[in-house]
């Protein structure tokens, strides 16, 4: 077990020989001094040689360079993980804009696809529905007692793949790397965690290399009755552990974060996460148009998990700004598979309900256009923000972005859903068509666009900016709750750390800059905890140093064989 990170001198460990080489967590592979492998009996086990970590990362960087596409490159990373996490984070802090959209967005949906038929070994916990009378014990197998971070994922609908069932154990497993990559939080500390409810996708049914429980998804009373038990197992477990919800289907998303977020400390980054990023975005763009919030039209394309994440988030600052509810939530419109959501429909989701249309708006339109048709409501709403969570590819098309530019000075266009394939359009489209006019950030990274002689700096809109910062202030201060406060410190912080100064226009930092904004996203967020007393761990004087001390870096320290070992 690693020591405090100011009292990191050397690490204490009773393994030797072969059991020592298998820990992933304490490998060193062919770092091992002499001394420790006559001490600790690898003398043999390992080549003659004694090379440094950046002698390790060289070789590493050649092995992943010469893999033969991102997938192959995703699957030699975890083959790292699983032999030596010290040299797989160091190698992807090295080349962090290189790898992370490898280990994370877009590749690790290709490899969560392929987790079945590229399972090598488990990592993590699995809940499955027919262990449910035991899930107390399972909980006592995982060996850790420290944990602080726990992912939770039922995967039914991970964002651009939908139900991957027991495979999407591999989306906890990202997320928990991002959050030690960038904010340094000691991956002995967290914990990946699926519940395997069965899945409605028929070709993992139908797969005989499939892993998961080779069942339908259980029925809505039987799923929430078997997530209560999770939760209560978990809190029994882990009393002050911080719990993320991720890729859940969007009305059980809801549902749980409603449901524990005033019980437990919680947060669902699919909603939450999401919706802080593109709002600190937004608030530099905001910057640029000079116009304030509660001024702008904002069209939703897509209203599923995150497009109301998005919407919640923003009519919340509207609501902080001056405005009454009604008011803030009559800057929106909403649209869904059905087009855009009124309250003629017969049946609204609840959490869609207050974004709902008066039916008569439309009556007023041309007869020959449609609340289906995305045209015909940018024709007839003149929105000035337009963000899109849809799916649907190329949604934005030339007619579109040209008719919302024709009626706005400065257009904010935010095409974010991933992967690639399934944006709603390219940046340098957007660009192209509103004569550089747009402020664009996109789910996916993309290269600078040039237009006209001029460079355009693309956002990317990726949640990295903000749950690993988040996550490093909570756990650090040990906060009882993730309040609307704590989110509004990170949003602002984000916002802060982006470039829009000096002719250069950047909404958001590059994915290089993710360590230092997520220190400084976790001091912002400590420090609002505090202030609103809801920190368990509220003794240090200086909020830095706390959030210091809970960082851990990927260096190799000195073992020494405890006692009686």
């Amino acid at each position: 077990m690693t020591v405090k990170k100011e009292e990191s001198k050397y690490i204490k460990t009773h393994l030797k020989g072969s059991q020592l080489l298998q820990s992933s967590h304490l490998n060193k592979g062919t770092a091992f001094s002499t001394k420790e492998r006559e001490l600790f009996h690898l003398i043999g086990l390992l080549p003659h040689s004694v090379e440094t970590l950046d002698e390790q990362l060289q070789r590493a960087y050649q092995q992943f360079s010469l893999q033969a596409n991102d997938l192959q490159k995703n699957i030699f990373l975890n083959n790292l993980y699983n032999t030596n996490e010290t040299l797989f984070f160091s190698l992807i802090r090295e080349h962090v804009d290189e790898m992370m959209p490898i280990v994370y967005t877009p590749t690790a949906g290709l490899a969560i696809q392929r987790y079945s038929d590229e399972f090598r070994k488990p990592r993590g916990i699995y809940l499955s529905y027919p262990d449910r009378e035991h899930v107390d014990e399972i909980l006592d197998n995982w060996d850790k007692k420290d944990v602080a971070l726990i992912v939770l994922t039922d995967s039914e609908q991970i964002l651009g793949i939908g139900d991957q069932g027991a495979n999407g154990i591999g989306i906890s497993v990202a997320k928990l790397v991002v959050y030690t990559l960038c904010a340094g939080i000691n991956p002995r500390r967290m914990l990946p965690v699926l519940i395997d409810v069965g899945t409605n996708n028929p070709r993992l049914l139908e797969d005989p290399f499939y892993l998961g429980w080779r069942h339908p998804r259980i029925s809505q009373e039987k799923y929430h009755q078997f997530v209560e038990t999770v939760v209560e197992a978990i809190n029994r477990k882990f009393p002050h552990v911080f719990l993320q919800w991720e890729d859940f289907g969007k009305n059980n998303a809801r549902y749980h974060l409603d449901r524990y977020q005033n019980k437990m400390c919680t947060f669902n980054d699919d909603i939450q996460g999401t919706g802080a990023v593109a709002m600190s975005a937004l608030l530099n763009a905001l910057k640029l148009t000079g116009t304030p919030i509660f001024n702008h039209r904002i069209l939703i394309y897509g209203a599923g998990t995150a497009g109301c994440g998005i919407a919640d988030q923003i009519w919340d600052w509207m609501v902080k700004n001056g405005l009454n509810h009604r008011e803030a939530y009559d800057r929106f419109w909403l649209m869904d598979r059905q087009g855009l959501i009124t309250q003629s429909r017969d049946t609204i989701d609840y959490f869609k309900a207050p974004y709902a249309r008066p039916s008569h708006e439309t009556r007023d339109w041309n007869p020959e256009d449609k609340p289906s048709n995305l045209l015909d409501v940018v024709c007839n709403v003149k929105p000035t923000i337009l963000i899109g969570t849809s799916t649907v590819s190329e949604a934005f098309t030339k007619e579109v972005v040209t008719e919302m530019a024709s009626h706005v000075d400065q257009p904010i266009i935010f095409p974010l859903s991933n992967p690639l394939t399934l944006m709603e359009g390219k940046p340098s489209d957007i660009i192209q068509w509103t004569d550089g006019k747009a402020l664009v950030a996109t789910g996916s990274p993309f290269e600078d666009v040039t237009f006209q002689g001029k460079i355009y700096h693309v956002a990317q809109c990726n949640n990295a900016l903000i749950f690993p910062g988040l996550g490093l202030g909570i756990i650090s201060c040990q906060a009882e709750r993730v309040t609307s406060g704590m989110m509004d410190a990170a949003i602002l912080e984000l916002a802060r750390s982006a470039n829009i100064k000096d002719n250069i226009i950047r909404l958001l930092p590059e994915v290089s800059q993710l360590q230092e904004v997520s220190r400084n996203i976790g001091v912002a967020v400590a420090r609002q905890a505090i202030l609103e007393g809801l920190a368990r761990n509220n003794v240090y004087d200086d909020v830095d140093d706390l959030v210091d001390s809970n960082m851990w870096e990927p260096a190799y320290v000195p073992y020494k064989l405890l006692k009686n070992a």
